[in-house]
């Protein structure tokens, strides 16, 4: 099951008419770029095909950004605080289900099965909905300290978790670039409502194929990424 994801050529045009170019970013930094990674656990894998169709390409750009000193950042869902607000919208027994959708245990062993988490990566928990919100998730403090400009949108779901996340960061001052073929929703509608509205508003839309190329280009530029890589994994 793969989204079947576009962004009508209207909104295309739009762009290149402001800017030029239809895309915001066409470089990018390996070294001064992170691979976010939202809530690829399996409370939300196991009953959406979308999620795991996924798993590949997000396994794909997370080795070769590695490779080119780049940084992997798994955020996994938090056991936050039980709010009157939250069960009054949702429910008693909802809430309490998605208050602990992210498993318990060892962050690594919470992660979806087929994915590796290497010396270097990044695990953290939020406790909102955006990895990006102040004071409910690290994962900003963690990229400023290696330097993280750019910021690859990956995981699910994307009109939820992954929109709020990227929406949060570009607030925040990151390069966003969604990945269109790496995040999934229950619908391809909810999944295009959110591209639509990410490239218009707040960051680029990529595909897997085209961030690899961004990648692999930036690593020729950037000789010292090696030395980068095995000091993030010491």
């Amino acid at each position: 099951m793969v989204h079947d994801w576009h962004i009508e050529e209207r909104e295309y045009a739009r762009q290149e008419s402001r800017r030029g170019r239809r895309h915001a970013y066409e470089h990018l930094d390996p070294a001064q770029t992170a691979l976010v990674v939202v809530d690829m656990v399996p409370f939300f894998l196991n009953e959406n095909g979308y999620s795991r169709a996924i798993v590949p390409n997000i396994g794909l750009i997370a080795d070769a950004l590695r490779q080119a000193g780049g940084t992997v950042a798994w955020v996994l869902p938090g056991a936050g605080e039980r709010t009157e607000v939250m069960d009054e919208f949702l429910g008693a027994d909802i809430a309490e289900m998605f208050r602990r959708s992210g498993g318990e245990g060892p962050l690594a062993q919470r992660l979806w099965h087929e994915f590796e988490v290497h010396g270097g990566d990044i695990l953290v928990e939020k406790t909102a909905a955006s990895a990006f919100f102040p004071g409910r998730c690290d994962l900003p403090e963690m990229l400023a300290s290696r330097g993280i400009t750019t910021v690859l949108i990956t995981g699910t779901v994307t009109n939820v978790c992954c929109e709020s996340s990227a929406r949060d960061a570009h607030t925040r001052g990151y390069r966003v670039i969604m990945v269109a073929d790496a995040n999934s929703a229950r619908r391809d509608q909810d999944h295009n409502a959110t591209l639509y509205t990410v490239y218009r508003t707040f960051g680029d839309v990529r595909t897997t194929a085209e961030v690899l190329t961004l990648i692999e280009s930036g690593q020729a530029r950037t000789p010292a990424a090696p030395a980068l890589r095995e000091a993030r994994q010491a």
